[in-house]
């Protein structure tokens, strides 16, 4: 047979379009032709595959000439994931393994000059593509990759870890099928279990500090984003560390998808499974590492931080452009990349955590420390971050500076596991009350859920009118107020809760008065 088809796999964004991978074989000059909008390093596999088969002992047809095409034909192609695929067509084209038996399988792999396997990027987003396609078929890909599709329940994910062990399993002649007994360098992989919630800080190294952690609490119960404003060594990034471990544990589709978005930018770990992201990129970070890019697209920090937590230290410190790139995933929990060749979204829906000093020096309205910036330097620092960026945050709190005496004296805070279980029984009141967050209620959602008694309503009314809140503000104060009333069991909004809610949205004001 002078022709095989080969299946596999493309990249766009967390879609997963199928690759056929057509391989001919023709008398003629001996050439080797890779066509299908394959990009360089897809196109450097002609030597990597050639070398591949020839160090495993495998024939390459020297005198014929070789054509490989990546149907369909107008879709990017990257990195060495074809390797494998040409490989093996190239094989069952020039008749040492059987083509037939390759239907319903497909393949992706890096392949060395020795022909062992190499992992690929996005082998858990190839695997969730076939499930939510109802796709069945088998999937053979390398070690790391393998561990990764095979996070998918009900997927058939086989590990090779050398061209000769696909290659054995579909020799001619060979009729058992499934595939023969583990071996070596072929076997079933099983998905791995979940990680623990132990595997987070636990809150309790953070002592003092009582209206940080309770701003925590709040944030974690209501999906709300926060910042905190305070000296340095005050704890915010203590504090930051430890947030993830108060939010509830995550389904398998949640799983599912964040660590897909991290395979896709190779930053996953398999015993990180069913553990909620905490990204932290320094100040120096680009618009485009956080929102993402690159030709073909590829996830930035807002989307590496799907269903965990962004955190950003320092935040006036980052690029006014970088900064602003977060207002429209705060609203909707996707981004959207566009290049002149193609077009990817990604899944956004992170919890935003801040922190920031309050002055250039760091010091103002601190104890034991005098600032030294004057007004106009404390208004151009504080002034980075524009009105539209703060009020899509929903919680601004201070974190002020402990004596050390009160530091060495206190016991140990609360523990994560105490705080959580109150975070995840607030959540649950709010999921059965409106189906989501309270964070994400729009639009007459809040109106019909707040369940404002007249005298909170009153007080919110003046609040909102002698601050000078935008109508956002006061929405994002409401819904604060509403997660502060499940966290206290309450079906209504009372005035306590209305009246907590408001001091966390005057941090950066009660500096400036300090």
């Amino acid at each position: 047979m002078a022709l095989s088809l080969i299946q596999s796999r493309a990249l766009m964004g967390l879609a997963a379009p199928a690759v056929t991978v057509e391989v001919h074989l023709a008398n003629g000059l001996p050439s080797f032709t890779l066509v299908g909008l394959a990009d360089v390093e897809v196109k450097e596999a002609r030597e990597r595959v050639r070398s591949a088969l020839l160090n495993s002992g495998l024939q390459f047809p020297h005198n014929q000439r070789i054509t490989v095409n990546l149907a369909p034909a107008d879709l990017p192609k990257d990195s060495g994931r074809f390797d494998l695929p040409i490989a093996l067509g190239i094989l069952a084209a020039s008749g040492q393994i059987d083509g037939a038996r390759l239907a319903g399988w497909e393949f992706a792999g890096e392949l060395s000059l020795s022909g062992e396997l190499r992992p690929v990027r996005g082998a858990l987003a190839m695997s969730v593509a076939l499930h939510r396609a109802g796709v069945q078929a088998r999937l053979a890909l390398p070690p790391g990759s393998a561990e990764e599709a095979a996070l998918v329940p009900g997927m058939a994910v086989y590990r090779a870890r050398h061209l000769l062990d696909v290659a054995a399993q579909f020799l001619p002649g060979r009729t058992d099928d499934p595939p023969a007994p583990d071996t070596p360098g072929w076997s079933r992989v099983l998905p791995a279990e979940s990680a623990a919630a132990s595997a987070y800080p636990d809150l309790a190294d953070v002592k003092g500090q009582a209206a940080p952690r309770r701003a925590l609490e709040i944030a974690a119960a209501g999906g709300h984003s926060l910042l905190m404003v305070g000296p340095p060594g005050t704890g915010k990034s203590m504090l930051a560390q430890r947030f993830a471990g108060l939010l509830p544990p995550m389904g398998v589709a949640e799983a599912l998808e964040s660590a897909a978005i991290a395979s896709l930018g190779g930053a996953f770990a398999l015993g990180a499974w069913g553990q909620r992201p905490t990204r932290a990129p320094h100040h120096s970070a680009s618009a485009v590492a956080l929102v993402g890019g690159g030709s073909p697209p590829r996830p930035g920090e807002i989307s590496l931080a799907h269903e965990g937590v962004l955190f950003l230290d320092e935040l006036p410190e980052f690029p006014r452009a970088a900064l602003e790139a977060l207002r429209e995933p705060l609203e909707s929990g996707r981004i959207s990349i566009s290049r002149a060749a193609q077009r990817a979204e990604f899944p956004a829906r992170f919890q935003l955590v801040a922190a920031m000093n309050p002055c250039p020096c760091g010091y103002l309205g601190a104890r034991g420390r005098a600032c030294r910036c004057t007004p106009d330097q404390v208004a151009r620092y504080q002034g980075k971050l524009s009105g539209p960026l703060l009020d899509r945050i929903d919680l601004h709190v201070e974190v002020a500076a402990l004596p050390p005496e009160d530091l060495l004296a206190a016991p140990p805070g609360e523990p994560t596991a105490a705080v959580r279980a109150r975070c995840i029984a607030a959540r649950e009141r709010a999921l059965a009350r409106q189906g989501h967050p309270n964070q994400a209620l729009h639009g007459q959602a809040i109106d019909r859920h707040a369940q404002l008694d007249d005298a909170a309503a009153r007080f919110l009314h003046t609040a909102a009118s002698r601050l000078g809140w935008s109508a956002r503000a006061t929405h994002r104060a409401l819904k604060v107020a509403r997660t502060i009333a499940d966290l206290a069991g309450s079906a209504a909004v009372g005035v306590a809760h209305v009246g907590e809610a408001v001091q966390y949205r005057r941090a950066l004001q009660m500096t400036n008065e300090g």
